[in-house]
């Protein structure tokens, strides 16, 4: 069982570097995160929407200051618990093209070394060299644009359920007063 996860590993170490390995564990992060905000939005946030309309419902006075400041907090703190883990989401976007830059220039750094020591006269070990250190630059920029695409889906998630968030009370204390 361990074996069947540690050869893929140690063929990703081969091919690209150590720093692939790296960008693959931030991949897997990103997107158990990802996969995080999406469970949270179905169905936790989905019951705590839906607890909050109800307690709103069931004030008596909405139309003051207090009421409305109130609503505000109430708002405010299930929006934010929605985004709470965004700016980990961003920040692991943003490190992604970095790591695959700093596999680039380490595998250069090897590439230049082995010609050093081998001489110019082998353009095949130098193409393979070269082809294995932008491999991280090329996973760092695929993970990054597919963390972007997260990124920016759940930013359009929060900000409609905002104003989702908002039309509901509306509504809910239209009903009660119609």
């Amino acid at each position: 069982m361990i074996e069947a996860l540690v050869h893929p590993l140690e063929r990703l170490a081969s091919a690209g570097g150590p720093v692939l390995v790296i960008i693959a564990l931030v991949a897997v992060l990103l997107f158990m995160l990802s996969l995080e905000r999406l469970i949270y939005w179905q169905w936790r946030y989905r019951r705590q929407r839906q607890a909050l309309i109800a307690r709103w419902q069931k004030r008596h006075e909405h139309v003051s200051w207090s009421a409305r400041t109130l609503r505000e907090c109430w708002c405010g703190e299930l929006i934010s618990a929605l985004r709470a883990s965004l700016p980990w989401l961003k920040l692991l976007v943003a490190l992604c093209p970095l790591l695959g830059l700093v596999g680039t220039v380490t595998g250069m750094i090897q590439v230049f070394d082995t010609l050093a020591i081998t001489g110019v006269g082998q353009a095949r070990s130098m193409s393979d060299g070269v082809a294995r250190a932008t491999l991280p630059t090329l996973a760092g920029m695929a993970v990054a644009v597919v963390g972007i695409l997260f990124t920016s889906r759940f930013e359009h998630i929060v900000r409609r359920e905002d104003q989702h968030l908002h039309d509901r009370l509306t509504r809910a204390t239209e009903i009660d007063h119609a």
